[in-house]
């Protein structure tokens, strides 16, 4: 990948900030109408790198994933997401560490427990979290935690199998996962849930966390920020979530814009 580009795609001339969305599912079927003009609008809006996180919704997921994201250039990861961690085995495991080995993935995940919804069953879960963070440790990429309901347990996890390299997205915990996570030095991402009411916790931690360590994304087609709400999210609304922390950080937009695609390159450097 070039430094200045990380998606072999020409700059957008006039964007004010230069984005990424460290976490999208543009591959999902809520994007199959107009997919080419989402990726149009992401670019008119500034970001030169986007994530396309598979796995999250079948168990072939991470392959629809791969597949748009090398229609449009873009890396792509491959893990089971929790709520279909109960069709895990050791051939699904077998395929994500292929798929590492081959450099088509820049990480494990999304991976992890969700304790609210309960998908799959939460010793399954347990089990298929284990084994990827092993998994991602032994070819050596980073991981991408899904955690719901389940910080605690999560962090604990995580700090037995010793993982050092990896993402906690869509942040919603407190303080006490933000300092576990960047004491195994994660970085933490934020998505639109940052401008909804009632978010003042995860925006205390917004504002107090170090620099280096902040990521931005979308999470689309889910949980779009305000102006947004009750709209299908997508890539080109991370400009309202960059917005919202530098407003709570006292820093202009593109200090922050900036140093989220900086901590980007430094999460996934094959990217």
């Amino acid at each position: 990948m070039a430094d200045e580009m990380g998606i072999g795609e020409k700059e957008p001339e006039n964007a004010v900030v230069r984005l990424v969305d460290s976490h999208c599912h543009i591959d999902m079927p809520q994007f199959d109408a107009d997919r080419e003009e989402v990726v149009a609008r992401a670019r008119e809006a500034g970001i030169v790198e986007m994530l396309v996180v598979g796995g999250v919704d079948e168990d072939s997921g991470h392959r629809r994933a791969l597949e748009v994201a090398g229609r449009f250039g873009f890396p792509a990861t491959a893990g089971v997401h929790p709520h279909e961690a109960r069709i895990a085995g050791e051939s699904t495991y077998d395929e994500l560490r292929g798929l590492a080995r081959e450099g088509r993935v820049v990480a494990i995940g999304e991976i992890g427990l969700d304790f609210h919804y309960d998908h799959s069953p939460r010793d399954v879960q347990r089990e298929a979290f284990r084994a990827q963070v092993r998994l991602a440790r032994e070819v050596k990429l980073p991981v991408i935690i899904h955690t719901r309901e389940a910080d605690d347990e999560t962090a604990a996890l995580l700090e037995e199998e010793g993982a050092t390299t990896g993402v906690i997205h869509c942040f919603t915990g407190g303080h006490d996962l933000a300092r576990r996570a960047l004491a195994l030095g994660f970085f933490i991402s934020f998505s639109g849930i940052i401008a909804f009411p009632r978010a003042e916790v995860i925006q205390e931690v917004a504002r107090t966390m170090p620099l280096d360590r902040l990521l931005v994304e979308t999470d689309s087609p889910f949980l779009a920020p305000p102006p947004h709400r009750g709209k299908r999210n997508e890539p080109a609304f991370v400009v309202e979530v960059v917005r919202t922390i530098a407003r709570l950080r006292g820093q202009p937009p593109e200090a922050v814009g900036a140093a989220a695609l900086a901590n980007f390159r430094r999460a996934f450097p094959i990217a």
